[in-house]
């Protein structure tokens, strides 16, 4: 691992999920030994790494409580074998009898679970090539915006869908987070419409590294996944970038960046609070 506390080697595990738990773990497994090997002392991987299935009744007849979750018991050994710091995008996890969680890991080098945290952004959307997602059928939002502190910073977390409310990443680079994270599984119809803005502007407007695994490609489950794995850096350069096939992405992350970006536009010190709008004719009235 790099002992220099300010640069780190961040990498990005894009994925193509199967319905098959078993399958994804290895594939997931392999990748992130690649990862280790080339030197990454983070790796993360994408949204739904152990299961992607759009039908709730099969998702409920696979998934488990986190702890008899056989993917995060073999991931926290894998982190633990590799001496990395492990961040699984997401994993369902049964919650009740009805309700799963989309909740992401963040795990220590000695395979401990440092941080959890549950999608808050439910993607229950309507899209105009007639696909049609309801995520709140099978899975129970979040209730909390969540930080880890890694050796090197303060990482926020957040779910695919999340990168379009802005007012979250604020909040996590307003409670100290340098670096911002976004695994996912966006549609390939939003992905090529929406991805690689949305993730460069998270980063720009809060002076932060955005790093982001994805899944990509046709899913045997119908479903098509846009891929391009992404680490932005804070002035908003793109530094690695996958296709649309599983690969792994690395790059080098220079803490050094965020103070520079946020030295030269300091936006996070000039939010102001003010009062929710007014249409004129009702501000006249009063």
């Amino acid at each position: 691992m790099t002992t220099d506390l300010t640069r780190f080697t961040a990498a990005c595990v894009q994925m193509q999920g199967t319905r098959s738990i078993d399958t994804n773990i290895a594939a997931a497994t392999a990748m992130i030994r690649e990862a280790a090997k080339a030197g990454a002392d983070y790796v993360q991987t994408p949204e739904q790494t152990a299961i992607m299935e759009l039908e709730t009744a099969k998702v409920f007849e696979q998934i488990t409580d986190e702890a008899n979750d056989r993917a995060l018991a073999a991931f926290r050994t894998l982190a633990a074998e590799l001496g990395i710091w492990l961040h699984i995008g997401s994993l369902a996890i049964r919650v009740s009898e009805t309700q799963g969680a989309n909740r992401a890991f963040v795990i220590t080098p000695e395979g401990e679970i440092a941080a959890r945290y549950d999608k808050i952004h439910m993607f229950d959307v309507d899209l105009p090539n007639g696909e049609t997602y309801r995520e709140s059928k099978a899975y129970r939002p979040g209730a909390a915006a969540v930080v880890a502190d890694l050796p090197w910073a303060r990482f926020g977390l957040s779910i695919c869908y999340d990168i379009r409310f802005p007012y979250l990443y604020r909040a996590l680079a307003k409670a100290g987070a340098t670096v911002l994270t976004a695994p996912a599984a966006f549609t390939k119809v939003t992905g090529e419409a929406h991805w690689h803005i949305l993730q460069q502007a998270r980063a720009i407007e809060n002076g932060a590294f955005l790093i982001s695994a994805a899944q990509g490609g046709m899913h045997e489950n119908g479903r098509a996944t846009y891929g391009h794995s992404l680490i932005v850096a804070p002035w908003g350069e793109i530094l690695a970038e996958a296709g649309t096939e599983p690969e792994v992405i690395l790059a080098e992350i220079d803490l050094a960046k965020v103070e520079e970006a946020r030295g030269r536009v300091p936006s996070l010190t000039h939010d102001r609070s003010f009062q929710p709008p007014v249409a004129a004719q009702e501000r006249r009235a009063s």
